[in-house]
């Protein structure tokens, strides 16, 4: 037998029995690590770490990481506004990509620090983890900072990194290169009429790449929120020109300040979006920025909802026990009004039920927190949930009862999620209502309103991110939205019973209407065009193809009368002098550059899916019926085409067959994205 455990057996040779070998010693270098002593242990020490393993701290050295540098930097000065000692903060990014955050509170302490005594206390905050004067509440009642980790992250992966201190009318300046101080702690001078701390840097190319950069329009949009989740705070941005795109809609210059805080935000946010209830469910605790303190503006509408918490003013995508904390005051407050007022179906509706349309802002404000990893993505803390309980179960249940009609509309409106939810778990096959009933749609389809199909159109997106973009940049008269969570189901490998229990699919089949199989009927299809709108990457393409393959075998009909379509989204964004294109390829983007540019500089960009574009950049290239492109889904019908063989090689349950296929035309692949 052969000794390597890799070969296979077609290299295998028949040979004569041979006799035993002797026994013999392996050799020393045959074993990778034999000479393992105490010299191979590293101790990584001051900031190294970080910089070895930067996913560690800010998860990761994508873009996302990027701008978590901006958030650890601004979440220091919010704790300052939050304690009472500051009242603006300034961000400015510059033209290179530096970028500035100062604040006008008490500054970082600059007098030797009681353990080191050769360095200064800001010597030590910035180069040491876990320093920092947040580990107990004598400094800050709360803060977001919990580890004395964040400033001193940011400088080990910044290429350069200045900070300015303001304290007792004296100028202090020190700066550091890649998280180590190239000069050491100097009085510039004199200062009046300024307090507080300038943190100004660039993040590492070494690290994050030579194209990472700060996009301004994603660091307005944070600096906005933060002034939103303080009242006390005003926050001033300023951005160099340069930087700035214009159908991006960043200004160059605005100061943000909101007293009325979430309850604004979540007007803002919602806009002209139908409502639910004329009022915003809104309120906090007498407590501004306190530990025990919350804030909360919720409403619902036609649309689906979000939620968006945070945690001394730390954002929370991946919600936690505050969330959870809300969920159960809205529930028992509904259910209880529901049993009061005598409507005997209110105690069917579940959690999700009332957040399915809900939109809702929360802000806790609690000592210690608990976080899940660095980039505190989720809160941890039991006692937050009691808290945001405590704080807003009286005032949902008096403002249930001070506004009737808008409490029994919310009422009935939940009870008709419940409804859904429950038909949809009984219901196989959906026919599409008569006209003399009323037409129940999935609650994820953000519909037309028109009613006839001829020129009605329905967007099929990836994900509720997509599809959040597509909404805003959709003809609300003629295009339609429904997002699907993932990748859908492969009907080509599934059972029937697999088919008539997933509830993506049964959203689509209601949305449209038409029924399928046997039951299809085409003048019940509610739209002209059933577009499939996918990112322009692998994953994309998978999506599209099991849609495509769901409605060849459901719908063969709806192909064939030829309503089914697939958008062709860029993948590249061409900018320069004053110019822009987008390119759907990387052969495209070729042709562009050099017909369009010629020789000249250009920047390129790469959307990382339907969700990274703006809602303008999104209705420009592929949603705009005078720009868009379309392509067509049609069925070979002729039988040498073998479409429906090839449908069942490549999406069925047989792996054999998907691997004879590719060997039978691997020759013929082009433009492999592996």
């Amino acid at each position: 037998m052969s000794d390597d455990l890799f070969s296979g057996n077609a290299a295998r040779q028949p040979q004569a029995p041979k006799a035993p070998a002797p026994t013999r010693k392996p050799a020393q270098n045959f074993v990778p690590g034999a000479d393992y002593t105490a010299a191979d242990i590293e101790v990584l020490e001051g900031l190294e770490p970080v910089r070895r393993r930067p996913g560690m701290y800010i998860g990761g050295t994508d873009e996302k990481a990027v701008h978590h540098l901006f958030a650890e930097v601004i979440d220091n000065s919010m704790d300052e506004a939050t304690a009472g000692h500051a009242n603006f903060i300034e961000v400015s990014l510059e033209a290179d990509g530096t970028l500035s955050v100062a604040d006008n509170g008490r500054g970082i302490p600059i007098d030797p620090h009681p353990k080191y005594k050769d360095r200064s206390a800001l010597e030590v905050i910035m180069t040491t983890l876990h320093a920092g004067g947040k580990f107990d509440s004598k400094v800050y009642e709360t803060s977001g900072g919990l580890h004395g980790v964040g400033v001193s992250v940011v400088n080990a992966l910044s290429e350069r990194l200045e900070v300015e201190v303001a304290r007792n009318r004296k100028l202090y300046r020190q700066v550091y290169e890649r998280g180590v101080a190239v000069t050491g702690l100097e009085e510039v001078g004199e200062v009046h009429n300024r307090r507080g701390t300038r943190v100004r840097f660039r993040p590492d190319p070494q690290i994050f790449g030579v194209n990472a950069r700060f996009r301004p329009a994603r660091l307005m949009a944070m600096a906005r929120s933060k002034a939103y989740l303080f009242g006390g705070v005003e926050i001033r941005w300023s951005c160099d020109p340069s930087l700035i795109d214009p159908d991006s809609g960043v200004s160059q210059r605005e100061t943000f300040h909101f007293p009325g805080g979430l309850k604004d935000y979540l007007d803002t946010t919602l806009g002209n979006e139908h409502r639910v209830t004329s009022q915003i469910f809104a309120g906090h605790t007498e407590k501004t920025a306190g530990h025990g303190a919350v804030e909360w503006a919720v409403s619902w509408t036609a649309d689906d909802g979000f939620v968006r918490s945070y945690c001394n003013t730390i954002p929370t995508p991946e919600g936690g026990t505050h969330e959870a904390g809300l969920r159960s005051v809205l529930l028992r407050g509904l259910k209880a009004f529901g049993e009061v007022s005598g409507n005997k179906r209110a105690a069917i509706i579940t959690g999700d039920d009332v957040m399915q349309t809900a939109s809702a802002m929360l802000s806790v404000f609690i000592r210690e927190p608990e976080f899940v990893g660095q980039t505190k993505d989720r809160l941890a803390t039991a006692e937050a949930q009691r808290i945001v309980e405590q704080s807003m179960r009286d005032s949902f249940d008096i403002w249930l009862a001070s506004s009737p009609q808008d409490a029994a509309r919310l009422i009935d409106w939940v009870v008709e999620r419940a409804d859904e939810r429950l038909r949809r778990r009984q219901e196989k096959e959906v026919s599409r209502k008569s006209a003399t009933r009323k037409l129940r749609l999935p609650g994820k389809l953000a519909d037309c309103s028109q009613n006839g199909a001829t020129g009605a159109e329905i967007f099929i997106v990836e994900g509720d991110s997509a599809g959040g973009s597509a909404k805003q940049a959709r003809d609300r008269t003629r295009q339609a939205i429904l997002p699907l969570r993932g990748k859908i189901l492969n009907v080509a490998s599934a059972g029937r019973d697999k088919l008539g229990s997933n509830q993506q699919l049964a959203d689509l089949i209601l949305a449209l209407g038409c029924g399928t199989r046997s039951k299809y009927r085409a003048e019940d299809l509610r739209y002209e065009r059933v577009i499939i709108m996918t990112d322009a990457d692998v994953d994309g393409a998978h999506i599209a193809s099991l849609l495509i393959t769901f409605f060849y075998r459901e719908m063969p009909e709806l192909i064939r009368g030829g309503h089914l379509y697939l958008a062709v989204p860029p993948l590249y964004k061409l900018s320069g002098g004053g110019k822009t294109f987008y390119a759907r390829d990387d052969r495209h983007r070729e042709e562009i550059v050099s017909r369009e540019f010629k020789g000249r500089k250009v920047e390129v960009g790469r959307f990382k899916g339907l969700g990274e574009m703006l809602p303008g950049q999104l209705k420009e290239t592929t949603m705009d019926p005078k720009k868009r492109t379309l392509l067509r889904v049609m069925v070979d019908e002729a039988p040498e085409a073998g479409t429906s063989g090839a449908v069942d090689a490549l999406m069925g349950n047989k792996p054999e067959s998907r691997f004879r296929f590719i060997q039978e035309r691997a020759a013929f692949a082009e433009d492999l994205d592996i």
